[in-house]
């Protein structure tokens, strides 16, 4: 059996995804925004099987708002992508970031059972070290 190598581990964390769309904050206070996608799916890098999960954005946001039809063409675009799931949670997160520069953010996957384990990733911006 071939073992995982850096072209695996790497997979899907450059590819070229839709853009995440936003608009105006008209609030001053914070808030919490949640976000659920109970249907995502990705692809395994090295086994090219499915990975089936749920992703929760949760973020405060600051000037911007994350677009809803923009982050589900987004989240749509990691169908057919290699990736391994915690690289799509960060992958994610760091979009998210990018796109709202919310004053701090969460991104939750809980991915489906694979060989009788559930895995549960959490990123969070800013990092909590």
């Amino acid at each position: 059996m071939k073992k995982y190598n850096d072209k695996h581990a790497k997979a899907g964390i450059k590819a070229k995804l839709p853009g995440i769309e936003t608009f105006s904050n008209n609030y001053e206070r914070d808030y919490v925004v949640e976000h659920v996608n109970p249907e995502f799916t990705s692809v395994c890098p090295k086994t090219g099987l499915p990975d089936f999960g749920k992703i929760t954005v949760r973020y405060v946001p600051d000037k911007l708002l994350v677009e809803l039809k923009s982050l589900k063409m987004y989240m749509l675009a990691f169908r057919n992508l290699g990736i391994f799931q915690e690289n799509s949670v960060n992958r994610i997160l760091d979009d998210v970031v990018a796109a709202c520069r919310p004053k701090n953010a969460q991104v939750i996957g809980e991915f489906a059972p694979r060989g009788g384990i559930a895995s549960r990733v959490v990123a969070s911006y800013p990092s909590q070290r």
